[in-house]
């Protein structure tokens, strides 16, 4: 791939690039929506990511370029910048802007972008731009910042940048991930724990259902307000800074005070959400693909009749994997309303799983889904 890059890059640029980066997407295996709740979550890096080649310049210009998207953009070095549209270029944009802060890029770059995560799969694709940037013109410029730097200058980016109100569980998986390992991550505290992550006879699959997530962002924003208000109404009764800080029983003595039932289905989730992912990092641990996978399928249900954020789509998907006796476990993963589900599929099965359930799929929803088979990979690095 870096060859094929450079290529592209001196057929764009008329130069070779200086340095090339890559960063993965991510896959969380266990605890959605729960990330900007101070939960716990349970992602891992994938080895599906995004490539940037890089060069200085001395025209004072920053030049964004992607072989996935036909839209460029080039503008000068400034001490800062907004949004421009609804652009791709918009998220490393943003990156520029946050280290303009301090004033640390001296010159402009020529920057080429390439991504083999589908786009709007759910796969944090933005969040592994925003990190390969970071990554790149900090490694380059020789700056002294540590990854979880570059994770909290993304996570603005995709805050106030670019307007989602997403936690920090993206850039930070795709920053820290390391092959054949998950990360139990407290996103209150960003304290950490890297877990193994032995599917042994099993593979990883992961199932991009082709929906768009037009709905993805708008209903995002709207869970965040609703479990906000769960918060502010708990906490007319017990000192929480968030909601996952009570576990399932407390929560149980204290959620009549959640008046509104769409709220109160909302914080059932995410109380519940968050135990399950220590049971499952757990049962993951210890080798237990079969509670692993249990744990697996009743998040996928609370997440389609607590939070409603799954959809047919998916529905589907992790219904024929209920019925599939080679799955061990499936669930949707990502914000949902599209996007991908993912499953635990013994490795013998991989190909007639994808065969019957591309059939299924296309019978139910009118188009087939794609399904890839990923290893669980290294985070953000210099390649």
């Amino acid at each position: 791939m870096k060859s094929e890059l450079a290529k592209k890059f001196f057929d764009t640029y008329g130069l070779q690039p200086a340095a090339t980066y890559f960063t993965p997407g991510r896959v969380n295996l266990i605890g959605e929506h729960i990330d900007y709740n101070g939960g716990l979550v349970f992602p891992c890096a994938i080895t599906l990511g995004t490539w940037l080649c890089l060069a200085p310049n001395n025209d004072g210009v920053i030049r964004f370029k992607s072989v996935n998207f036909p839209e460029d953009k080039a503008i000068d070095l400034a001490p800062s910048y907004t949004k421009d549209g609804s652009g791709w270029y918009n998220y490393p944009l943003g990156v520029f802007h946050e280290l303009q802060k301090k004033s640390v890029i001296p010159q402009g770059f020529d920057l080429l972008y390439y991504g083999n995560i589908p786009i709007g799969s759910g796969l944090s694709s933005s969040a592994s731009i925003e990190v390969v940037t970071a990554f790149a013109i900090t490694d380059f410029l020789g700056l002294d910042y540590d990854r979880l730097e570059l994770v909290k200058i993304a996570k603005r980016v995709e805050n106030d940048f670019i307007g989602l109100n997403s936690g920090i569980m993206d850039q930070f998986a795709v920053a820290f991930g390391e092959k054949d390992k998950a990360i139990v991550l407290n996103c209150d505290t960003l304290e950490y724990k890297i877990v193994d992550c032995d599917l042994g006879d099993h593979y990883l699959t992961i199932i991009n259902t082709k929906k768009p997530r037009e709905l993805a962002e708008s209903k995002y924003n709207e869970r965040v307000i609703e479990c906000q208000a769960a918060l502010k109404a708990l906490q007319t009764e017990i000192t929480i800074n968030n909601l996952c800080e009570l576990t399932a029983e407390k929560f149980a003595l204290h959620s009549h005070v959640i008046k509104d039932d769409t709220v109160l289905k909302r914080a059932t989730h995410v109380v519940r959400e968050n135990d399950r992912v220590i049971l499952a990092a757990k049962a993951l641990g210890e080798g237990n693909l079969e509670e692993f996978g249990r744990l697996m399928y009743a998040s996928h249900q609370s997440l389609k009749s607590l939070y409603e954020v799954t959809g047919v789509e998916l529905d589907t998907v992790v219904e024929f994997c209920a019925a599939y006796p080679e799955v061990t476990g499936a669930r949707m993963t990502g914000a949902g309303f599209g996007g991908c589900a993912i499953a635990i599929v013994k490795k013998s099965a991989v190909d007639d799983f994808r065969e019957k359930l591309t059939q299924y799929y296309t019978n139910r929803i009118g188009y087939a889904c794609e399904v890839y088979v990923s290893e669980i990979g290294s985070g953000a690095t210099a390649i």
